[in-house]
């Protein structure tokens, strides 16, 4: 299993913030298919004003190009991303046409 942490800012719209979290609490089988089809096993998403954490464990086996080749293949999850690109903005050191950018750790508990 491994586990990749990703960052992402939401618009700074209190509004936009709510309807966000709103489409979030009913995201369509589809698109939840879509993730763990792609080997995703867990994702888990935090907000802290308008920064966004996204916490995925997968299989050993995931691969991002992969997911990314499936997802432009999926007329669902096209529209699902075109859709919530209204409520997102890329970091600022963000590469062009990256939405979610992978985080580096620096940091574990020593076991």
């Amino acid at each position: 299993m491994k586990r990749y942490c990703l960052a992402l800012d939401l618009k700074e719209d209190e509004e936009l913030i709510k309807e966000y979290e709103r489409l979030h609490k009913a995201v369509a089988p589809e698109i939840i298919k879509s993730i763990t089809d792609a080997g995703i096993t867990v994702m888990d998403i935090y907000r802290a004003g308008n920064r966004l954490f996204m916490i995925m464990e997968a299989t050993d086996d995931f691969s991002f190009e992969e997911k990314d080749k499936m997802d432009k293949d999926n007329p669902k999850v096209q529209e699902w991303e075109n859709h919530v690109w209204k409520f997102q903005q890329a970091l600022p050191f963000a590469k062009p046409g990256e939405k979610w950018v992978l985080m580096e750790q620096i940091f574990a508990l020593p076991e």
